[in-house]
């Protein structure tokens, strides 16, 4: 298969909130896949905008791990009913 063209595009710094169990997932998904956190969050939402899985199973596989070890119980089912601690 032949390389493609890059795309170039125009970035822009967020600062968006995060539960603190689902950033350290990403950042050592990020890793493992030898990508920035940012790279790994446009490819995870671009694959999420047309109704593809952006993993593969080895890839599924490590993040259950990266999940237990970093107590990341949170479940697509519970994205509606996050809320905030109080401090």
């Amino acid at each position: 298969m032949a390389a493609r063209e890059p795309i170039v595009v125009e970035r822009v710094q967020t600062g968006i909130r995060v539960e603190k169990r689902l950033l350290k997932v990403l950042k050592a998904v990020a890793e493992y896949c030898d990508l920035t956190l940012g790279d790994l969050v446009e490819g995870i939402v671009l694959h999420a905008f047309e109704g593809k899985a952006p993993f593969d199973a080895e890839t599924l596989r490590h993040i259950e791990d990266l999940k237990r070890i970093y107590g990341l119980t949170l479940t697509a089912a519970d994205s509606h009913q996050l809320q905030e601690r109080n401090e």
